[in-house]
């Protein structure tokens, strides 16, 4: 169970980055681009909370 909960918190983790990386090399102004970082960090963190049983 434990082992479940932490391979799914590092998945989360790296997709999380990886779509961040992605975010950076999007073709957009900068001010588009921060609110798209801030998007998917929120998303990110809501994910990783619901992982730990937090929602």
């Amino acid at each position: 169970m434990a082992s479940s909960v932490l391979i799914g918190i590092l998945i989360t983790f790296l997709v999380i980055i990886l779509v961040l990386y992605l975010v950076q090399r999007l073709p957009i102004d900068g001010r588009m681009r921060q609110i798209v970082q801030l998007i998917v960090i929120v998303i990110g963190i809501i994910s990783l909370l619901k992982y730990l049983a937090v929602f």
